[in-house]
């Protein structure tokens, strides 16, 4: 079984009100010469069977039609390692 993840992120030119919010709060809570934050989703998809360019295909459509609002967020696909080979890297 293999994990493909989707990281959804507001497009750069959107306003970000809750990576604002986490930004002005950092020096308050000791944390400085940080200049930006944004605020994005993640999505982790188990997938039977092998992920392969059709697999991805569907995952990538699944995506732009129902993870991401494409007018203003982009999103990345990428495959991680099965749990038994993460494990193993520790």
């Amino acid at each position: 079984m293999a994990r493909v993840v989707v990281d959804v992120m507001l497009k750069p030119e959107i306003l970000d009100p809750q990576g604002q919010a986490v930004q002005r709060a950092l020096p308050r809570l000791g944390f400085d010469g940080i200049s930006d934050v944004r605020q994005g989703k993640r999505f982790e998809l188990e997938v039977d069977g092998p992920v392969d360019d059709a697999a991805l295909a569907r995952i990538r459509d699944l995506a732009e039609s129902f993870l991401a609002n494409t007018v203003i967020e982009d999103f990345t696909v990428k495959v991680e390692a099965d749990d038994a080979v993460a494990g193993a890297a520790k």
